[in-house]
């Protein structure tokens, strides 16, 4: 099955079945080709919705526009993250999930994944991974061409020593995918959130997050980092959340890594 996302971007104003079923095409985009995925049940997902509403809400984010948000909760029960859809004229949808790592205090320079409302923008350039393998072997970035989503210095707290309060460069970005991927599920990250590869070719080659760089290039200005042969979708969005939902037991959907098959 194959679905030529650039072939409705003219028709971005047409009605609300219309965009239900480019809602469900990239549903399906998601599902195959997103490698890693966690199925999160219905009562699960109104209740993650309504937290994301919420913090965007307490953060003054506008809600009159459709658009995609990734919302990641740290939580170390959970440790997910969820591609929602937002509409003002309807319920936010659940596009797909994920396992992620987020920040694992305990060793120096470590630091808890803040929790917040952050702007993806080109204030904060996005870069591409080099692919090379530090002191130990890994490639901190994944392998070459993987996308760095930059959130810039954020508030954050120590995970080491006595703790505190410090800054963090937040990222959201891939990670090794020998050594460290197949830990995707659990706190292991230094602070940032590790997605799986597959997750961020998807928001690299369809522009999820790239609101504010698609303006860019409205401008006449040309962000690199952006791909040449990417396929923007219509509801770009420009934010990550990040919460903690405060579960304490690791619920079915989102299983540890070596319960978690990864799906063909």
């Amino acid at each position: 099955m194959c679905f030529h996302i650039q072939a409705v971007l003219v028709s971005v104003f047409l009605s609300p079945m219309w965009a239900q079923d480019r809602l469900s095409d990239y549903a399906a985009l998601f599902d195959q080709q997103v490698d890693k995925r966690l199925q999160v049940p219905e009562l699960e997902r109104s209740a993650y919705a309504n937290l994301l509403r919420k913090s965007l809400l307490a953060a003054d984010v506008s809600l009159d526009s459709t658009q995609f948000v990734l919302l990641v909760d740290s939580s170390e029960a959970v440790q997910a993250a969820m591609l929602f859809w937002l509409s003002p004229d309807g319920p936010f949808q659940l596009l797909g999930a994920s396992p992620v790592s987020t920040g694992k205090p305990g060793r120096f320079e470590h630091f808890k994944t803040p929790l917040g409302v952050y702007l993806h923008s080109p204030a904060n350039p996005d870069y591409r991974a080099e692919g090379t393998r530090n002191e130990f072997g890994i490639r901190g970035y994944g392998v070459k061409g993987m996308r760095v989503y930059d959130f810039g210095w954020q508030p954050a707290i120590r995970g080491w020593g006595k703790g505190g309060p410090s800054v963090i460069r937040l990222q959201v970005h891939a990670t090794d995918p020998d050594r460290l991927e197949q830990l995707l599920g659990t706190l292991h990250s230094k602070g940032c959130v590790r997605i799986p590869a597959t997750l961020n070719t998807f928001l690299d080659r369809y522009g999820i997050l790239d609101s504010e760089y698609e303006s860019e290039l409205k401008a006449g200005r040309t962000p690199a980092v952006l791909l040449p042969n990417r396929e923007p979708s219509p509801w770009a969005g420009r934010y990550l959340v990040v919460i903690d939902s405060g579960q304490k037991e690791r619920p079915a959907w989102s299983p540890l890594p070596g319960a978690l098959r990864k799906l063909k």
